[in-house]
């Protein structure tokens, strides 16, 4: 295996870790409060459901930003563009 996805396998389990012993020692309501954005005193949630959906939303974020960063190089080998 790749030891780049090996140590980004051990980051996000790690990560995963840390929020379920934050979730475990936050269990109390929270109030998120976004003006402009969220109606006010509408969402309260546990902590640990937020800790774990702003999680999933980084992790969707970051994957996306990721992927497609590749492209493939073309046989021809020359230089590309119009210069005199």
């Amino acid at each position: 295996m790749n030891i780049k996805l090996i140590f980004k396998s051990l980051v996000i389990i790690a990560v995963l870790v840390l929020l379920v012993i934050m979730g475990l020692n936050n269990p109390e309501t929270v109030k998120l409060s976004m003006p402009n954005i969220l109606p006010p005193n509408k969402v309260q949630l546990p902590a640990a459901l937020m800790y774990i959906a702003f999680f999933g939303a980084g992790f969707l974020v970051g994957a996306i930003l990721m992927a497609g960063g590749k492209k493939s190089s073309s046989s021809g080998g020359g230089k590309s563009g119009g210069g005199k």
